[in-house]
């Protein structure tokens, strides 16, 4: 069983950044891919970043393509999500999530553990 705890979201001016991290324990942290997802209130879930199990490979979200980026430390359990240049439309609950088979897609679905999420508000 893998648990997954987001932080460092927040509120931020459009043009500002965050960094968000998200802890994992109670597996092999280094065999998991990773992903970041968002939602919106109305909205459906957003995949917006996932890197393999090496971070061999990272891959993104058309709209956040060039200013967000996917990093993690196998000797810390913990991915990051670098957001820079933050748009109105980047306000959402974030989340990471944790992928067994090690590829880090874009569906949801693939997907086996999920943190409780951290609220990013980026205001105009």
């Amino acid at each position: 069983q893998v648990q997954l705890g987001e932080s460092g979201g927040g509120l931020v001016q459009a043009g500002g950044s965050l960094r968000l991290s998200c802890a994992a324990s109670g597996g092999m942290f280094s065999t998991l891919a990773m992903g970041w997802f968002r939602q919106a209130p109305g909205k459906e879930r957003e995949f917006v970043g996932g890197i393999t199990r090496g971070s061999i490979n990272t891959r993104y979200g058309d709209s956040v393509k060039g200013r967000f980026t996917i990093a993690r430390d196998n000797a810390r359990n913990t991915v990051y999500l670098q957001m820079n240049s933050l748009k109105p439309e980047d306000t959402a609950v974030y989340y990471c999530a944790a992928d067994t088979a090690g590829y880090g897609t874009r569906l949801s679905n693939e997907y086996d553990y999920w943190g409780q999420g951290t609220q990013v508000t980026v205001s105009s």
